[in-house]
């Protein structure tokens, strides 16, 4: 599958928002949009003219994959199925999207970015209901319980990543068990649970809607 293996930094400036991408270097004084909140490139008039009412569109749109890590096709794998879902589709949208494994891994703690979290669910870090996944697309259910491999390395690097994360804010439609090192989901995320509460789905979904 592919994915984006350029300077992350340069999407965050781009956006004009923090991504998270980089996990606790988003947080200090290294973070690229609070050095330089300008986007990347030459051109300044380009970088600083007034965006159409699609230009505002596809950047909202942008801004969701970037923070996820989609790829074009992916997302619109997303958004089909969002649209045949009952409510909302921009909604349903936010909710597949934070059902990712990759993004559990991340929003638990037991990884320092989204990123990072999809690395060690490759590497097989994880399970989910005692069974190894290494599909970071993977989409949870409630009930389901994603745990940490056996093997010592797996422990470790889960027990050092909780122990950074500290006070890490935990949505409510999980459940961390930093001993067992294991995240139970108790629900489908709604659209309160999202953490980058500023997006503007309904830009979504007008402009893939077209």
């Amino acid at each position: 599958m592919a994915r984006y293996t350029g300077n992350v930094c340069r999407l965050c400036r781009r956006e004009g928002y923090k991504l998270f991408l980089k996990g606790t270097r988003c947080e200090s004084e290294k973070c690229a949009v609070d050095r330089r909140n300008v986007p990347p490139g030459m051109n300044v008039r380009a970088r600083t003219r007034r965006l159409s009412d699609y230009g505002v569109h596809l950047r909202e749109k942008q801004k969701v994959k970037r923070i996820y890590g989609l790829m074009e096709r992916q997302f619109k794998r997303y958004f089909r199925m969002a649209e045949r879902m009952r409510g909302n589709t921009g909604t349903n949208l936010l909710s597949l999207l934070e059902r990712r494994l990759d993004n559990v891994v991340d929003a638990s703690g037991m990884a320092m970015s989204r990123p990072h979290a999809r690395q060690r669910i490759n590497h097989g870090h994880f399970t989910v209901n005692g069974r190894k996944v290494d599909v970071p697309s993977y989409l949870v259910r409630p009930g389901d319980v994603v745990g940490t491999a056996v093997r010592e390395r797996s422990q470790q690097a889960t027990a050092d990543c909780l122990t950074l994360a500290g006070e890490k804010v935990i949505p409510n439609w999980i459940v961390v068990d930093s001993g067992a090192k294991t995240v139970k989901i108790v629900n489908n995320p709604s659209r309160e649970d999202v953490r980058f509460q500023d997006i503007q789905e309904q830009f979504i979904v007008e402009l893939c809607s077209k």
